[in-house]
């Protein structure tokens, strides 16, 4: 299975989780994040989904990337069915909350399994992070990371005490933290994969930046395609939940666009971002 330059995300989908996962996949995403966080991700629906591609359109589970997440207590909602006992302690569960994706994705591995965020304490999160750590040994688990961890130092001991280096980073990359120029720094220095949220919604000063705007017109792309690719060709990999079905075309081909005639826009951009 080849890396996707581009990850289709779930939350808030509700409903319409397993039509547009569906969608996303026939426009050419091959890779899909979920999470165990019945507030916010029907993982159930995008099981659904993968059996939907498997049967009706001949695409198996194995030609896609799977990537879901454990949730701690302090993001679920608990008038809601918890995927594990929050009276338990932290390794419990994280595999019972492993075992709820197994049987809401039909499937009997993850791609990726992130923590969905770092927990109440250092102590903790490495309690966590070894767990993970022992999953992807066991094979249930092929890559693990961590995700809205903004504080360079958490990645640095997770590596140093917990047992290895992070493979996946996914955080808020937009205007608002200065698009993370740490952590995302971090992450090319040591082949860490950046996947980016919010990176439109978050970034209308990128968005209308002069010089997205030139690449536009030299190009024919749009703003978003702009952005997207600018994203990729410095290490990340960005969401997108778009509902419309002409946006996922879009997103997914954005990784064609050629930028090397409009590079003096994109090093403009790219201290933009970094400034």
């Amino acid at each position: 299975m080849a890396t996707s330059k581009i990850i289709y995300g779930t939350a808030w989908k509700k409903d319409r989780t397993t039509a547009l996962v569906v969608s996303a996949v026939l426009h050419g995403f091959g890779a899909i994040d979920t999470a165990c966080q019945p507030k916010h991700y029907r993982e159930d629906l995008v099981g659904a989904a993968l059996h939907t591609l498997q049967t009706e359109h001949g695409i198996r589970r194995e030609e896609l990337f799977i990537q879901t997440k454990y949730t701690p207590i302090g993001g679920q909602d608990q008038s809601q069915p918890l995927p594990y006992d929050p009276q338990t302690d932290i390794e419990t569960q994280i595999h019972a909350s492993v075992k709820t994706s197994l049987a809401n994705l039909r499937t009997t591995y993850l791609d990726s399994l992130l923590l969905h965020s770092p927990l109440r304490t250092l102590p903790q999160t490495l309690t966590a992070w070894r767990t993970l750590v022992g999953l992807q040994q066991s094979g249930v688990v092929r890559k693990i990371g961590v995700s809205n961890t903004y504080d360079v130092s958490i990645l640095e001991a997770l590596e140093r005490d917990g047992g290895r280096r992070v493979d996946v980073v996914q955080n808020r990359w937009y205007e608002g933290n200065d698009w993370d120029n740490d952590v995302w720094a971090y992450c090319q220095k040591h082949g860490v994969q950046y996947q980016s949220f919010w990176t439109l919604s978050g970034s209308p000063s990128l968005l209308k930046h002069t010089s997205i705007r030139a690449i536009c017109e030299a190009k024919g792309c749009t703003p978003a395609q702009a952005v997207f690719r600018f994203a990729q060709l410095h290490g990340i990999t960005p969401l997108s939940g778009t509902t419309n079905d002409k946006h996922m075309e879009e997103d997914v081909s954005a990784e064609q666009i050629n930028f090397e005639e409009v590079q003096p826009m994109v090093t403009q951009c790219l201290e933009f971002v970094r400034s």
